[in-house]
Formats: structure tokens, C-alpha cells, sequence
């Protein structure tokens, strides 16, 4: 399968997908950590890993409150 990411707003709105996909968890989190600041200063507040249809986990790009 082909990981990836979907980007969301705070409400869970679905803003679009990572413009990679990755073969492997690795490679998308590495993806992730390299490249989240920018994602949150494009307005994306929540990722959502995929395993092709599968949600694998998912996380705010924010400071726990």
C-alpha cells in the first residue's frame, strides 16, 4: 500500500492530501517531521496517516492545551 497524509482543519474538514506518498510509516513520518511547520502555517491544523484507504493514527500539528 501507499501511506500518505490528509491534511485537515481544527473542525476535521478534510483540506487536502500530502503531495507525496511514501512506501513505507517510516518514510511518512520522516516526511511529517521535516515539513510540519509548514503545513501549519498553511492553515493545517490536524494529519491523519494513511495506509492507502486506512487510517492509521492521527495528530494535531498544535501545543497541547
Amino acid at each position: 500500500m501507499a501511506w500518505s497524509w490528509r491534511l485537515e482543519k481544527a473542525d476535521g474538514t478534510t483540506i487536502g492530501t500530502s503531495e507525496e506518498t511514501f512506501s513505507t510509516q517510516s518514510d511518512a513520518e520522516s516526511w511529517l517531521g521535516e515539513n510540519w511547520r509548514g503545513l501549519r502555517t498553511g492553515e493545517v491544523d490536524k494529519v491523519t496517516l494513511m495506509d492507502g484507504e486506512t487510517v492509521v493514527y492521527g495528530m494535531s500539528l498544535h501545543d497541547p492545551e
